[in-house]
């Protein structure tokens, strides 16, 4: 792949979602409740037109989404992340009808989108979900079962629900179904979480679905599913990056300033290496987040490697960057307020959902093995 450079109107444009960031969306953080969908937060996004560029633009242009507002405000990547994640499906597979209704609502902020796929037995291995989708006569089916770590639930106002519809067909035998958070039999709980995003259980008692609902194709869920993380999962990277910098800044500046041993921090080679390290790593990992979201936009046949690969590296990335950027502010980082003591909550996480990074490692092997004939023993 050629050499990547963004574009002085790419330049100014993550600019502006910086500022965008700072002056209208962080000051609604405190709108919302911790653990709970932040809906002013969601609406500002949609008045600003961040939301619309979900199902506007392409792969890069998210992952500079993501990435500059990361840098600022975790909270509304989340939100937007989320958004996007949960409606996808829905801009890619949904019929006329379910399109009109939802996707100009998830645009304009004044609907909850969400992407129900993990289960209580089915984070990493998706292909062995459970959720049992039992034909109710003529066209419609009764959902049956649990899905858990669900971000927005149980608040939502629809989910991309990923059901078995044939048992014991593996990934083939998987359908995505839209299910409105109003159907009847469907409840959830809100889980608790090391940081505070809504995240939550649901409960399928028999709820009715039809053919209207489907995604895409009966049995053919299984998909729709990982065409979507081929999407986002860059992006996680790029939420990641975005985390990664805002450690390494915040990290130049205090090492710039804190006098100690008769000098300042950056005047010790121990130190002024470790931000050295930062830089690199966070720089190659950007780098690698841009190439596979340019593959993706592409159509470059070997997305599902680069996108396992941006997204275990970049994540890994921020893991020790925001470790690092910690262990050289010390104790003032782990202050509750603290930009660092809210990176290091927020960084976790992602080296977890969709596709954990011992699940990334399988795919780039699976991947790598694919497409290399194997040679003499």
């Amino acid at each position: 792949m050629a050499v990547f450079s963004l574009g002085p109107e790419q330049v100014a444009w993550c600019a502006e979602v910086r500022a965008l960031a700072a002056e209208r969306l962080g000051p609604l953080v405190d709108k919302g409740e911790p653990g709970h969908v932040n809906r002013p937060l969601l609406a500002a996004l949609g008045q600003l037109g961040l939301l619309a560029r979900l199902f506007s633009s392409g792969a890069l242009d998210l992952c500079l989404m993501r990435e500059s507002l990361a840098q600022v405000c975790t909270e509304a990547e989340t939100a937007l992340a989320l958004q996007g994640l949960g409606a996808h499906p829905v801009h890619a597979h949904g019929n006329p009808a379910q399109r009109e209704r939802w996707l100009p609502r998830v645009a304009d902020g004044s609907a909850v989108a969400a992407f129900a796929l993990s289960e209580p037995g089915a984070g990493s291995d998706a292909a062995a979900l459970s959720l049992a989708a039992e034909p109710d006569g003529g066209d419609g089916w009764r959902l049956f079962g649990a899905k858990c770590w669900i971000s927005n639930a149980p608040e939502a106002d629809f989910y991309t629900v990923f059901a078995r519809t044939t048992p014991g067909a593996g990934a083939r035998g998987v359908t995505a179904f839209l299910v409105p958070a109003d159907r009847p039999g469907l409840t959830g709980s809100a889980l608790e979480m090391l940081s505070p995003h809504p995240i939550g259980a649901l409960d399928f008692d028999a709820v009715p679905v039809t053919a209207a609902d489907v995604l895409g194709e009966v049995d053919r869920g299984f998909a729709v599913a990982m065409g979507t993380l081929n999407l986002f999962r860059p992006s996680v990277g790029a939420f990641a990056v975005g985390m990664a910098q805002a450690a390494l800044d915040a990290t130049v500046r205090h090492t710039r300033r804190r006098e100690a041993f008769h000098g300042t921090l950056m005047d010790l080679q121990a130190v002024s290496h470790q931000v050295a390290e930062m830089a690199l790593r966070t720089e190659a990992a950007r780098l690698m987040v841009y190439a596979a979201a340019t593959a993706y936009d592409r159509g470059a046949p070997d997305v599902p490697g680069r996108a396992a690969m941006a997204k275990l590296l970049a994540t890994e990335t921020a893991q020790y960057v925001v470790d690092t950027a910690v262990q050289l502010h010390g104790a003032r980082a782990l202050r509750r307020g603290h930009l660092l003591e809210h990176l290091y909550r927020e960084v976790r996480a992602p080296r977890i959902y969709e596709g954990a990074s011992e699940v990334q490692r399988g795919i780039i092997a699976k991947e790598l093995y694919a497409k290399t004939e194997e040679g003499p023993r």
